[in-house]
């Protein structure tokens, strides 16, 4: 969120990455923003965890909503937008990404 903010982009909040494991979207959540560092969704990465980072970043600001096929997100605000994913398995010795071998 840091990153893209300073160059005058917002990341979504009604979105998130999740854990990957037998079903599509598994715990725990993975925010793409900002929470404090005590809240009871922090989580503490741990090896043998595999999660997908999947921030939804907007022109504009960073609300979003959903449209009437129930299934499709778009700005509030008609800015532009842009989603990305990686998936990373969280290993003894360092990270690896998944989804750029």
């Amino acid at each position: 969120e840091a990153f893209v903010k300073k160059h005058g982009y917002s990341a979504v909040r009604d979105l998130v990455g999740h854990g990957v494991g037998y079903f599509a979207h598994e715990e725990p959540n993975v925010f793409n923003y900002q929470i404090s560092q005590d809240d009871p969704d922090n989580i503490v990465l741990e090896p043998g965890m595999v999660i997908a980072i999947e921030p939804m970043i907007n022109a504009g600001r960073f609300n979003v909503k959903i449209t009437k096929n129930g299934y499709t997100f778009v700005t509030s605000d008609s800015s532009w937008s842009a989603h990305f994913e990686h998936s990373v398995a969280i290993l003894e010795k360092g990270n690896l990404v998944l989804t750029s071998l």
